[in-house]
């Protein structure tokens, strides 16, 4: 019988916490549907990124969206 209530309550316990320390929400990004005629293809270990207007963009499904490299 000890041996069922140990077993139940590390079940319950281990089942409720967390294994996340903390969560990380980070703002939404802004989409850009369309590139610039006048933009720069820049490769950076080996991934391709997209270079105008001061910011380093990377390509979506949805379009592009803004980076930090």
């Amino acid at each position: 019988m000890r041996t069922l209530i140990l077993t139940l309550g590390f079940a319950i316990i281990f089942s409720t916490t967390s294994c996340a320390s903390r969560v990380v929400v980070r703002p939404a990004s802004t989409i850009v549907k369309v590139a610039p005629k006048h933009h720069k293809i820049v490769v950076v270990k080996g991934k391709r990124y997209y270079y105008w207007n001061s910011k380093h963009y990377k390509k979506t499904r949805k379009g592009y969206v803004v980076v930090k490299i």
